[in-house]
């Protein structure tokens, strides 16, 4: 599988994607909020909520740049995985490692349990403030990178607005 047939860009709403697994851009106590966060929670139904429970119980907060793997309830996909992306201040306090530290850990999960597509979301580029452009990038090369060096996983980056479908767009060609 080539890079190119392993990476596709669509413009659509995450939480439709018939995956193995969506990416939630969740906050630390992986309890639902805004945006993708918000929309996967009420789309998957309360399944993600109860299983998000237990995880917080047993290990605390998920911290910025780690992941966690739930049910995906009532979504099209099999497992919702949950990253933390960074709140943007600047780029001067490891926001770009942190970022790709969601894409590498949420990838290593996908890896680790056996699954063979994973849609991601434009991670903290919406009330996080990260700039659309330099996340892209991020995300891109982050990815990319991992599948050179890892097993064969089909990525989707599925954005919601034209812009990030444009910017990854270019990205890619």
């Amino acid at each position: 599988m080539t890079r190119a047939s392993q990476i596709q860009i669509i413009r659509g709403d995450i939480t439709k994607q018939k995956v193995d697994a969506i990416v939630n851009a969740a906050n630390s106590s992986l309890m639902g909020g805004g945006g993708v966060d918000g929309a996967i929670h009420r789309a998957g139904g309360q399944a993600i909520l109860e299983e998000c429970k237990i995880i917080i119980a047993k290990q605390g907060n998920c911290p910025t740049g780690e992941a966690v793997i739930t049910t995906a309830g009532n979504l099209p996909a099999k497992f919702v995985i949950h990253t933390v992306g960074p709140v943007w201040s600047g780029g001067n306090s490891g926001e770009p490692a942190k970022l790709a530290n969601c894409y590498n850990n949420s990838l290593r999960l996908a890896v680790e349990n056996g699954l063979q597509s994973v849609a991601f979301p434009n991670i903290s580029t919406g009330i996080y403030g990260y700039p659309k452009k330099e996340a892209a990038a991020i995300a891109v090369k982050t990815v990319s990178d991992f599948l050179r060096a890892n097993a064969p996983v089909k990525v989707y980056f599925v954005c919601f607005d034209e812009e990030n479908f444009q910017l990854y767009q270019s990205l890619m060609n």
